[in-house]
């Protein structure tokens, strides 16, 4: 049976591995694993900056879900931001995706979030899809990115 919880300082090397998956897709990123631990470490160790969410089948951590939070003037308080959502390929189209997705959403909801924004790539037509049946909107903003600052 699978469960939804909080990952743990334990579930790095695995939640890494995900998102090795995950960048190795993804247009704009590459895996690097120490970069990537760093990175989960840092979340977990501060609930207040974001969580991390699993998906576990026994052991294995098979799904993640990462919900970051910021203020947001426009909402006038607190909004999530949902990075990192992946589930091996060999779970998907079980439900896996859309209970991560639905903790996702209870967890911002219980956090007292207003909106959730996400990013996906344009040309992944499937995310998109899932994403439109969840009831998330396209938007008509453009994400820029800085990268690489001194």
């Amino acid at each position: 049976m699978k469960t939804i919880s909080k990952a743990t300082l334990n579930d790095i090397p695995q939640l890494a591995d995900l998102l090795c998956l995950l960048f190795t897709q993804e247009a704009d990123f590459q895996p690097d694993v120490e970069t990537q631990c760093t990175g989960l470490r840092r979340i977990i160790e501060n609930p207040d900056a974001g969580t991390i969410l699993v998906l576990r089948d026994g052991p294995a951590v098979v799904g993640m879900v990462n919900v970051l939070y910021t203020i947001s003037t426009a909402c006038g308080g607190r909004v999530a931001i949902i990075e990192d959502m992946v589930v091996r390929p060999e779970h998907r189209g079980q439900g896996a995706g859309t209970s991560l997705l639905q903790g996702a959403i209870d967890l911002a909801r219980a956090a007292g979030c207003r909106r959730i924004t996400l990013l996906t790539d344009r040309t992944n037509a499937s995310a998109i899809r899932f994403y439109r049946r969840h009831s998330f909107v396209m938007s008509e903003m453009i994400p820029l990115r800085l990268e690489q600052l001194p």
